[in-house]
């Protein structure tokens, strides 16, 4: 995993500017992003993982989309977990007078590690999406769909600033997002996320985070970006349905 991330560091600034010649346009934006989060374990090793999401343009002005997640997570002990599911996108149109929103199809599949380095607690994951992306054109479904193939790596810094552990701990995580396919010609680099917030638990098996992320977003044309300014709040629920089985592990991180 670490050499994995390396590679990925040193190879993002060649997938940015080793694409279109066209004079970069970026087009800056607000959102709003709200999640929860949740695992459920019904055994010692094994659980159920789900949540769903809902970002919104603005302050809550007008949808940009919902998604729906669920998959099977083996947890062979508090630090590895190994999850697989299905995920479903409802994307909400982005041209003017349209309102039908395009459907998106995911089966996913991840690795997440958790250490630590001194107090501070390290989550690193490793996603892969297979993604079927319904086309649209004048506001009707064209029949077809776009397959690519993403691959994600996320380092998330869980670092506490009081000895009070019911006071708030501040989160630093970046994610870098690659995707591939035949029509994935002028953007193999997907898009960056950089989040600072910051963590507070609410009771042993419900915590949030909330703060300020940035998404950076190239289009299929190579020369076209979203630099979305983002409000960040996400709800995280870990639960076990015995007492006796252990609790998942307290530091997670979930994105669309």
């Amino acid at each position: 995993m670490k050499n994995l991330s390396k590679l990925l560091i040193a190879f993002f600034p060649v997938l940015i500017f080793a694409q279109s010649g066209t004079q970069k346009e970026v087009n800056h934006q607000m959102q709003t992003w709200v999640s929860l989060n949740s695992v459920t374990k019904f055994s010692d090793h094994w659980g159920i993982a789900g949540d769903v999401h809902i970002r919104e343009n603005g302050f809550f002005e007008s949808n940009n989309f919902y998604l729906l997640r669920g998959g099977i997570a083996y947890i062979p002990n508090a630090s590895v977990s190994i999850t697989g599911g299905y995920a479903h996108m409802w994307l909400a149109p982005t041209k003017e007078g349209w309102s039908t929103y395009a459907d998106e199809n995911r089966i996913y599949e991840q690795a997440q590690l958790i250490t630590k380095i001194g107090k501070v607690s390290v989550l690193q994951r490793l996603r892969n999406e297979q993604r079927w992306q319904e086309k649209m054109a004048n506001d009707t479904p064209t029949g077809e769909l776009r397959f690519t193939n993403r691959v994600r790596y996320l380092a998330s810094f869980n670092i506490p600033i009081f000895d009070d552990k019911k006071m708030p701990s501040l989160v630093l995580s970046d994610e870098i997002l690659i995707h591939f396919g035949k029509e994935v010609v002028y953007n193999t680099f997907d898009q960056n996320r950089l989040f600072i917030g910051i963590k507070q638990n609410v009771n042993p098996k419900l915590s949030f985070d909330l703060g300020y992320m940035n998404v950076y977003q190239q289009k299929y044309t190579g020369y076209q970006y979203d630099m979305n300014h983002t409000i960040r709040l996400f709800f995280y629920l870990n639960s076990s349905l015995k007492h006796s089985i252990p609790k998942p592990a307290v530091h997670q991180s979930g994105d669309e």
